[in-house]
């Protein structure tokens, strides 16, 4: 299938080169020379700045079996990461190796030639999964420029020990979930950990995704809005939206000013009962409290659904990519090489409790397993994120900006569903 889409420009911060890039790189100065000069430093830089831990454990697995080739892991804070690789790769100060964002995130770079193309190069990519290889292709060329590294689920986590005080059980129908929400309630406990706070906006979609998902009919839906069938006015999805402002007793109260730290720290600490999130909270829940007995379900089908089976929506998170202007190529490839091994996606899965994109990783966290498992039979695309960030503006940023309004009593469903028709119907075109 392809689809036409308008790149924007991208906003550059004014940050000097020398400020945003550490030593080495792609302009080559990285050499350790206390090592020798046949000794490579790599420059690989993210936007995690809470994983340094686990990459250095990771990253020192790779140099055992490389040991002319030292990495320096270089995080940066999420919100400003974007803005500083663009720049870095815009120079000589760049990263060798580059955590990409995935879908419209990558496609920039993609278009100012930033990346070389691993076609041919990485030959391990052609056993991964078609569909988390999407977020990593260019969308004009259909070339890959990253090597997908993990990929996130959608699901409700809920507290097992609330469940069992309350006698309640995972539910099986919408009903019945409905009804737990009414009984934890009743009893002083907030049911959904939902964050709607200045922080927090980019949840909103994420929470209509799971709970939404199926009202508005999945994957069946988005192929159609895709081919021009439909469009986001869509009874359909307009009802999928209503669900948010129906369950908005049941999330915190004020929720339009809870932020991120804030709801997670009410599940942890039991005074909420479920958390409807993606596979990405569950390392730090469980950080916060290891103690915490956490299980998870699929949110049922609401009713009036096309969809009549529960649905795990998910997308390809990212992948690592090599700089096109590194002095050091050959061995930024080899890194990306072994990125795209059994071994390293199996450190990812153990290290960072995140489901890994190599094809034959199996999480060893019971949870995780479960929620691959769901999305393996039950996987649909978060749309929004993967099919309309490619213009201006973003359906997605779109989205949850109405969805906030929404929860404040300034804008109705159909309103925000004409919102987001309006959005992206300004640069996407069915079928192109």
């Amino acid at each position: 299938m392809t689809r036409r889409w308008i790149s924007g420009a991208i906003g550059v911060l004014a940050l000097a080169l020398a400020a945003c890039a550490p030593g080495g790189g792609a302009s080559g100065q990285g050499d350790d020379a206390g090592a020798g000069a046949d000794k490579v430093t790599l420059s690989l830089w993210s936007w995690r700045v809470e994983d340094v831990k686990a990459y250095e454990k990771i990253l020192a697995k790779f140099e055992e079996s490389h040991p002319k080739i030292h990495v320096e892991f270089k995080p940066f804070q999420a919100t400003e990461y974007n803005n500083i690789l663009a720049t870095g790769l815009s120079g000589t100060g760049g990263p060798d190796v580059a955590q990409l964002r995935a879908y419209g995130g990558l496609q920039p770079l993609v278009e100012a030639g930033q990346l070389v193309p691993l076609d041919g190069k990485v030959e391990a990519l052609s056993g991964f999964d078609g569909k988390l290889l999407e977020g990593a292709k260019g969308y004009r060329d259909g070339k890959i420029y990253g090597v997908p590294f993990a990929y996130q689920t959608l699901q409700v986590l809920y507290n097992k020990k609330l469940f069992g005080d309350h006698g309640i059980r995972p539910p099986a129908t919408w009903d019945e979930m409905i009804a737990a929400a009414d009984k934890l309630k009743a009893a002083g406990i907030t049911p959904f950990a939902v964050a709607a706070g200045p922080d927090a906006t980019w949840t909103l979609p994420i929470v209509h995704e799971i709970f939404g998902n199926a009202r508005y009919g999945g994957t069946a839906f988005r192929d159609a809005v895709l081919r021009g069938e439909k469009k986001f006015t869509d009874p359909d999805f307009t009802a999928s939206i209503k669900l948010i402002e129906d369950l908005k007793p049941y999330f915190p109260k004020d929720v339009v000013a809870v932020k991120i730290p804030d709801v997670q720290a009410l599940f942890v600490s039991g005074k909420a009962a479920m958390y409807p999130t993606g596979t990405f909270d569950l390392a730090p829940v469980l950080k916060a409290d290891p103690s915490l007995e956490i299980g998870v379900f699929q949110v049922p089908p609401p009713p009036g659904s096309p969809v009549t089976t529960p649905v795990t929506p998910g997308w390809a998170d990212g992948s690592f990519g090599v700089n096109a202007k590194s002095a050091h190529q050959a061995e930024a490839l080899e890194l990306v090489k072994w990125m795209a091994t059994p071994e390293f996606g199996q450190l990812y899965a153990n290290e960072l409790k995140q489901l890994s994109a190599v094809p034959g990783v199996t999480p060893s966290d019971p949870l995780l397993a479960e929620m691959a498992g769901n999305y393996a039979a039950n996987g649909a695309p978060y749309m929004l994120l993967v099919d309309f960030r490619y213009g201006q503006p973003n359906g997605d940023a779109v989205f949850r900006d109405e969805l906030q309004k929404m929860l404040t009593g300034q804008a109705e469903p159909k309103a925000v569903a004409e919102s987001v028709r309006k959005g992206v119907e300004q640069w996407f075109k069915p079928g192109n």
